[in-house]
């Protein structure tokens, strides 16, 4: 782990913010070439001779910054030590994180309660009790700041451990009712976001922030959930990220219990109290046993011997490149999946996810998935 300076921030920050570089294609620059800074000189290279990448100046970035520092928010890099170390586990963690609050309580267990903004009486009273009993034993309860079962489970939690993970930026109110409980939050808790200080949320926002609830945690409760809603995306994102599902189950004709029960059907953990959560999470990793993964330092921190290399002038780096843009189409595929599929090392398969993005050849997406754009 390592603390960055002021000036390492502001680079990791524009870095961050460059058009078409997302999370995974993030780390690998950092793996390749072990400093911010010499990764935007890269992408400089590419801006030259391909397209136009628009880097943000760092003035852009240290404004940011100070955008921060006016609403009390930390700006924590991935490489940090205080980064929550569960996130940092999954594949597409947010290289710079704000966080507004305690952010000690990332070193606890944690545990999300999520489910339908309109929920019944009965469903909130159950996140309730299921937040505050797991408070009691010592775990944080982690939500998205919605209306009904998630500020339900943030309101029984705040005494005990309340970590909010928001769509838009730490400081932007949404829902409008919810003022209140984040001036909580902040207060007695954490709120976390990956957007700067200020943006509003965002259609596109939202499957981002569930990614964070499930990865901030070692597993997902889902109390009430139509058939198709946001809440599922976040159960789908635990999956991806091998943490634990937990599913309170429902009335078959209330269709919010709908997703709930789906997913019990499918393999869920049944949950009826806290004490079934704990005993699912008392192993390290949980029943998934999924966390260990992913690593940040793939090739180390230090950088590898080739980073003045360019692009073109290796044919073995070449080769790989087109076998890699053969297998991506429209569809989305993980890196993992096309890690498995490509007979040469991961390193230099991660290279040519990394060129051929900045080349604009490749697309990535949500979760660490790649799509082809020139055919």
């Amino acid at each position: 782990m390592k603390a960055l300076s002021f000036a390492e921030r502001v680079n990791w920050l524009r870095l961050t913010r460059t058009d078409g570089i997302g999370p995974v294609t993030f780390r690998r620059l950092i793996a390749r070439y072990g400093d911010a800074a010499l990764a935007l000189d890269r992408v400089r290279e590419f801006t030259n001779s391909a397209r136009r990448i628009r880097v943000p100046t760092r003035a852009d970035a240290e404004a940011e910054l100070d955008a921060a520092d006016r609403v009390g928010a930390r700006a924590i890099a991935l490489c940090e030590e205080d980064y929550p170390s569960l996130l940092r586990e999954i594949p597409d963690a947010p290289p710079m994180l704000f966080v507004v609050g305690d952010a000690n309580l990332f070193a606890r267990r944690s545990i999300a309660i999520v489910g339908a903004r309109n929920a019944s009486l009965a469903g909130r009273k159950m996140a309730a009790t299921l937040a505050a009993d797991l408070g009691a034993a010592g775990v944080a309860i982690v939500s998205g700041l919605a209306r009904g079962i998630d500020g339900a489970a943030h309101e029984a939690s705040l005494a005990t451990g309340a970590i909010a993970a928001v769509a838009g930026g730490v400081d932007v109110i949404y829902p409008p009712e919810h003022g209140e409980l984040m001036r909580n939050i902040a207060e007695r808790g954490a709120i976390v976001s990956e957007r700067a200080p200020g943006a509003q949320p965002t259609a596109r926002d939202f499957p981002r922030r569930n990614r964070l609830i499930s990865g901030l945690s070692l597993g997902v409760i889902v109390v009430e959930a139509a058939a198709r809603s946001g809440t599922l995306i976040t159960a789908r994102c635990a999956l991806e990220q091998g943490r634990d599902v937990f599913a309170v189950p429902g009335s078959p004709i209330d269709p919010r219990a709908a997703g709930a029960n789906r997913l019990l059907q499918q393999g869920a953990g049944l949950i009826t109290c806290a004490t079934d959560v704990l005993e699912a999470i008392a192993t390290p990793l949980g029943r998934n046993g999924g966390l260990a993964r992913f690593q940040f330092d793939e090739d180390a921190l230090g950088g590898n011997a080739d980073v003045h290399q360019t692009a073109d002038d290796d044919p073995r780096r070449r080769e790989i490149r087109n076998v890699v843009l053969d297998l991506l189409g429209p569809t989305p595929a993980y890196r993992d999946d096309i890690l498995r599929a490509v007979d040469e090392p991961a390193s230099l398969v991660l290279d040519a996810l990394v060129e051929l993005t900045l080349a604009g050849d490749i697309d990535e997406r949500e979760g660490g998935a790649f799509v082809r754009v020139n055919f």
